[in-house]
């Protein structure tokens, strides 16, 4: 070999391996069913806490307990949201509640 050359400037490199699908564990689905305080939160862009404060006080959408773990259905957060359409605020139904802060 000539001196300055090298024997990996004349072969291509090889691309890294990639893992398999079945070892890398189970990908989340694109549209999960189920959907933790924190992700119902940016699918309705609400505060995790003002979807907390709504579980004890009431008003907020339905929620399931796990054990401990509280999921929202994506469905029951699109008709609670969809429950909650107005034309105007003179609407019948539509109230205007006192801040519970």
């Amino acid at each position: 070999m000539a001196v300055g050359s090298s024997f990996s400037s004349r072969t291509a490199p090889r691309p890294a391996p990639q893992p398999s699908a079945a070892s890398a564990g189970p990908a989340a689905p694109a549209n999960p069913e189920f959907l933790t305080t924190d992700e119902a939160g940016a699918f309705l862009r609400l505060s995790p806490r003002t979807l907390e404060k709504q579980r004890v006080l009431g008003g907020g959408p339905r929620f399931r307990k796990f054990g401990a773990r509280v999921v929202y259905a994506a469905a029951d957060l699109r008709a609670w949201a969809d429950s909650r359409t107005y034309g105007m605020t003179s609407d019948p139904g539509y109230v205007q509640r006192d801040s519970v802060r």
